[in-house]
């Protein structure tokens, strides 16, 4: 059954991505049901079946979480290039310790991602106590900034990877 929960989505985004107006649908179908299937089978195993009420609120946070990201990534780009442009070059790099306050591995390392992601910061380092070191190139605004941002992301990511 958690087979079956696994490979119809697959299946139905498979037909959405696959079938054209005018083509013969039933080897599409046959081929999308032998994919779906065969993919799902390769996925290594769940211990609890889908929950149904968690979809949408995990659609949600992935949809929040997303946005994050892109408007951090927009933001961030912009003040790396006006310190990039200004003559001066008013850069005071270093490295700002994250505590990334997530219970899973797979948090950890999204929060992460999405930190590497953002100019002007990258991720060097994780310790086994889900810190984070961070360099950065205004370490002024980074230390400031840090925390809300990971309290943000690690609020979203519960509600996703839970």
């Amino acid at each position: 059954m958690v087979r079956l929960q696994i490979a119809l989505p697959l299946f139905l985004v498979y037909l959405a991505l696959s079938h054209r107006p005018g083509d013969n649908l039933l080897p599409n179908l046959v081929l999308g049901a032998l994919i779906a299937l065969g993919v799902s089978a390769l996925l290594p195993g769940r211990s609890r079946p889908f929950n149904w009420r968690r979809f949408f609120p995990f659609l949600f946070g992935i949809l929040r979480y997303a946005s994050l990201v892109i408007v951090d990534m927009f933001k961030s780009a912009y003040n790396v290039a006006l310190i990039v442009l200004d003559p001066k070059l008013p850069i005071r790099p270093g490295i700002v310790a994250i505590d990334s306050g997530c219970q899973s591995e797979l948090a950890t390392a999204l929060s992460a991602h999405a930190i590497t992601l953002t100019p002007g910061e990258m991720v060097v380092a994780i310790d086994e106590k889900g810190i984070l070191y961070t360099h950065t190139l205004d370490i002024n605004r980074s230390e400031e900034y840090a925390e809300d941002a990971q309290s943000l992301r690690r609020n979203l990511l519960s509600k996703i990877v839970e």
